[in-house]
């Protein structure tokens, strides 16, 4: 099966049954499957065929899954393109993909001499059609890496690939026909498309597309749309969590949320779940891997502080600086494997080599699994902190930081110190209305941690720089920092 002919497929099994939804748009499956052929006959009619490559930099909507499946019907490759980005970073994106055409938002101008087609004119005409063409080794997604580490770099993700993921996915998640996920995510990211709209479509679910995400008005959405799950980033959860005492939605319809994209403290997940009612199922995954690799069950014991077991059919490791693989307890570098990992990064196979070996992809993880199996995430090999020689993982005293009642989001980074090498430097955020106590915090982290573990200084931020696709941009934050005066 590829995803080029699901919408077929849809179409024959539940002609009229909901398919995806936005705010100004609802389609059923007939009308989704019709949107799609006359589009896809449109790419063709663009010269666009087997191979190329197509560039959407557009807003979540339904004309976005709409290209996704026409350009997936003729064989083509998508590259979404955050819209945020500067035109410079458009441009190196498009070329390093070799984009033949850029869809862009009404309005807006394209950039540089790659050919546009604006949104405002899709073709909607029902009599135009292409058979879809089947290959499940051809490429349907380059997702750019969000950059954090250098230069992004295409992650090449094949329809074997989305095959396996979303297989993995409907079993882990126990997804069926009555659920309808609430997409909140970007679409420039993989976990918007496989988790939110793909996984869903392709167990004969719904989606709907919410606005932009604004944490007075998301439930008011819940309480309209009545979606059984929905996935976000710990960001998302933890404005949600510090909304007023008075917020008491009804949220009977949501299943369980996922939580992903970067770690959350176990306080929070706990303080989310007894507030509202429905469980936060903590994963973990990347791009590389086409999103997800670990997960708590939905339907089983969940351990908050752990990003939970593999998906089915993947394999997961720990292994050693000498190559080794550990055991329950031994911390190391997090790999994985299956049917679900990248073909390799886009022209760059030097960068390819070194993360994929016989099959298993290095992660840059590091953690640890328990004697039940689940993985605990400690922090990122390029994160960690030597400090004289001992190694810190940053997540254990963000996490510290985290638990305080007055603060809605921690990042701690290492800074160069001629004594040390390196010190431990923290940022905090204040919930709304509340005000941090640095005294207070640096007691709680004399309570927890041990000394060197401690950070030297906290600052207080009015908010925490975030990348696009809401992970904590730490580089900005250490870009940013004055020398320590101590």
């Amino acid at each position: 099966m590829t995803f080029s002919t699901l919408i077929d497929r849809r179409a024959a099994q539940d002609p009229h049954g909901p398919a995806v939804a936005d705010s100004a748009i609802s389609l059923t499956n007939t009308e989704l499957l019709a949107r799609v052929e006359a589009v896809a006959a449109q790419l063709a009619d663009h010269g666009i065929g087997p191979g190329d490559v197509v560039a959407l930099r557009l807003t979540n909507r339904v004309e976005l899954v709409v290209l996704l499946f026409a350009a997936w019907r003729v064989g083509a490759t998508i590259t979404p393109v955050n819209p945020a980005l500067t035109d410079v970073e458009v441009a190196r994106q498009l070329d390093d993909s070799a984009a033949r055409l850029l869809v862009i938002e009404e309005g807006t101008l394209g950039v540089g001499d790659v050919a546009t087609l604006s949104i405002a004119h899709l073709d909607g005409d029902p009599a135009r059609s292409v058979a879809p063409l089947e290959d499940a080794s051809a490429l349907a997604l380059l997702i750019y890496t969000s950059g954090t580490t250098g230069v992004p770099k295409g992650v090449m993700l094949d329809h074997a690939n989305l095959d396996a993921m979303t297989a993995m996915g409907r079993d882990a998640l126990t997804l069926g026909t009555d659920d309808r996920c609430l997409l909140i995510l970007p679409l420039f990211h993989v976990n918007g498309i496989v988790v939110s709209v793909l996984t869903p479509l392709l167990v004969g679910a719904s989606v709907v597309i919410a606005d932009r995400f604004n944490p007075t008005t998301f439930f008011d959405i819940v309480e309209s749309h009545r979606p059984t799950f929905f996935s976000a980033v710990p960001t998302i959860y933890s404005m949600l969590a510090a909304l007023p005492d008075d917020v008491r939605p009804d949220t009977s319809s949501v299943r369980f949320a996922v939580c992903g994209a970067a770690p959350a403290s176990a306080e929070l997940l706990t303080r989310f779940e007894e507030r509202y009612g429905f469980p936060l199922v903590e994963g973990y995954g990347l791009s590389e891997a086409t999103c997800g690799s670990t997960i708590n069950p939905v339907c089983g014991p969940r351990k908050p502080g752990t990003v939970g077991l593999p998906f089915p059919d993947q394999e997961l490791r720990i292994v050693g600086t000498d190559g080794r693989a550990l055991g329950p307890g031994e911390s190391g570098e997090v790999e994985v494997r299956g049917a679900n990992v990248m073909r390799g990064y886009l022209g760059r196979p030097e960068e390819t080599a070194a993360v994929l070996r016989d099959g298993w992809l290095r992660t840059g993880d590091i953690g640890y699994r328990d004697d039940d199996g689940y993985l605990v995430l400690v922090g990122r090999s390029k994160e960690m902190i030597i400090r004289g020689g001992e190694n810190i993982y940053p997540k254990e005293i963000e996490d510290v930081l985290a638990a305080d009642p007055s603060v809605l989001e921690a990042a701690v980074i290492g800074v160069p110190d001629e004594t040390w090498g390196e010190v431990v430097v923290a940022f905090v955020e204040a919930k709304p209305s509340m005000v941090v106590d640095v005294r207070a915090l640096k007691s709680r982290c004399r309570e927890h941690l041990t000394g060197y573990k401690r950070p030297t200084v906290i600052h207080v931020r009015a908010t925490l720089p975030k990348n696009a696709v809401g992970k904590l941009d730490k580089r900005a934050l250490r870009d940013g920092l004055t020398p320590v005066v101590r």
